[in-house]
């Protein structure tokens, strides 16, 4: 019987850590699927993917890009997957084991138990719960996540987090294709348009654990677009508030 939970995991060069993450993804109780999208990295990764597609021909699927084309748009063509293919839970996870797998079942738990339309995988919601980062690295993304919160006015206290549960009802009243960013400030605009669009959020307490293998894929870049678009988000949602959704 076909999964009604499928977990999206882009991946860049993450060829030490794609196995070990599928074959525990794999194992879970609950019965995820998995579908990597792999931005044709030139480590291999996405040949690996492939070759444990043998070993799991009904739950693994891969879609391969032609390059490095953003984590927002990898998790947007990972949506309208999932929501073709019929997916109710869909999930955001890194390949790099910074979020443990294990606590899919905690997010898919508390979004059929408390019937929340999201559910994200939190750093901040109850401490500051980050193993192995620089302390300037943790000071840039707590504060970060104060910064949209000052901004926005979102009840969210880690507005970055790429550890989150999505119920398909939330990604097809959202205009995938008007979604603007692709960097880090996709994860704060998808929490931002949920939110203003009155879906049930909840934020689960979970330990963030940097990567032991592999290379960051974060820039400076990448929070730029961050601190300049959560202004515009919230300039846009003046003048053009999203509809709210009818949750009876």
């Amino acid at each position: 019987m076909k999964s009604s939970k499928l977990v999206i995991i882009p991946t860049f060069n993450e060829k030490e850590n794609i196995q070990d993450m599928i074959v525990e993804v794999m194992a879970l109780p609950e019965s995820f699927d998995l579908l990597v999208i792999d931005d044709n990295s030139p480590d291999g990764t996405g040949e690996l993917v492939k070759q444990m597609q043998e070993t799991y021909p009904q739950r693994l699927s891969l879609i391969v890009r032609k390059g490095k084309l953003g984590l927002g748009t990898a998790y947007l063509e990972g949506f309208a997957y999932a929501l073709k293919e019929g997916y109710e839970y869909i999930f955001e996870m890194d390949a790099d084991f910074s979020h443990n797998p294990h606590d899919l079942s905690v997010l898919y738990t508390a979004a059929v138990t408390g019937n929340h339309d999201m559910v994200i995988g939190s750093r901040y919601v109850s401490g500051v719960n980050v193993v192995n980062w620089p302390m300037g690295r943790v000071l840039m993304s707590f504060f970060a996540s104060k910064y949209v919160q000052f901004i926005t006015g979102i009840p969210i206290k880690d507005t970055t987090a790429g550890f989150v549960c999505y119920h398909r009802k939330v990604l097809e009243a959202i205009q995938l294709d008007k979604v603007k960013f692709i960097g880090y400030a996709f994860q704060i605009e998808m929490k931002f348009t949920t939110w203003k669009m009155g879906f049930n959020i909840l934020e689960v307490p979970i330990i963030f654990t940097d990567r032991t293998r592999g290379t960051s894929k974060m820039s400076k870049h990448i929070f730029r677009e961050a601190i300049l678009g959560v202004i515009y988000m919230k300039v846009k949602s003046i003048f053009a508030k999203p509809k709210p959704v009818n949750q009876t």
